[in-house]
């Protein structure tokens, strides 16, 4: 039987990449999205999209209401930072971090993996063209890891270790679209604009376009996705 993995999928470059990765290594994918308030949903067709790209086994979108907590440009009505340079972007937390986003994504993602009876849960974090994000932190993975060892039936009694795979984590956007697409990903399927325009058109101008046009500049492929500016 194939080794399962639950796999935080958003439609994003990053998580797609993922999914690919856990793919290559010979898992079966649980894909696990949500919607969660978020200011659009165009992320979510992309994350349905790359559920069926690779075969996941099943696919759970979950609902939860981030947006009454806010305070994130994501979730509340907060002007998404624009034309920012990549420098700026790292010198303090942006006000498109979620609060505890990952926190409670994983939280799920450990209770789907405990039913399942999986050992393994794959994250697109990356803390190097990370845009400050806290919860992306290497530091961040390996607390949560201990956490869930010690969180869980299947932890306590010591019938497995949980692992959390991360990746993404030293790799730079340039390094990790040349490994999605060193493993035959279609980056046509994915989303990462934090402000669409109404028919789903990446922004281009947002810190996620900047950063993943960069990342495709880097590697001298061109993006496929078409942006309104």
């Amino acid at each position: 039987m194939k080794k399962k993995a639950v796999v935080l999928t958003s439609g994003g470059l990053d998580s797609t990449t993922v999914a690919a990765v856990a793919k290559n290594e010979g898992y079966e994918l649980y894909c696990l999205s949500f919607n969660y308030g978020q200011r659009h949903l165009q992320e979510l067709e992309s994350a349905k999209r790359v559920a069926e790209y690779f075969g996941a086994k099943k696919h759970l979108i979950i609902d939860i209401d981030l947006k009454i907590i806010g305070g994130s440009a994501l979730t509340s009505d907060i002007e998404v930072p624009k034309h920012r340079e990549e420098k700026e972007m790292i010198t303090k937390i942006p006000i498109t971090y979620v609060p505890a986003r990952n926190t409670i994504f994983l939280s799920y993602a450990l209770a789907f993996a405990e039913v399942l009876q999986s050992n393994d849960l794959f994250i697109g974090v990356n803390a190097i063209d990370y845009s400050g994000y806290p919860d992306c932190r290497p530091e961040y993975i390996e607390a949560f890891e201990k956490m869930a060892n010690l969180a869980t039936k299947v932890g306590v009694e010591g019938i497995t270790k949980l692992k959390i795979h991360a990746p993404l984590q030293n790799l730079s956007k340039k390094g990790i679209i040349e490994l999605g697409l060193s493993l035959g990903v279609d980056y046509s399927i994915t989303h990462s604009c934090y402000d669409p325009l109404p028919d789903g058109t990446s922004c281009g101008e947002c810190d996620s376009c900047l950063l993943r046009k960069h990342g495709f500049e880097q590697a001298g492929v061109e993006d496929p996705l078409h942006y309104a500016k």
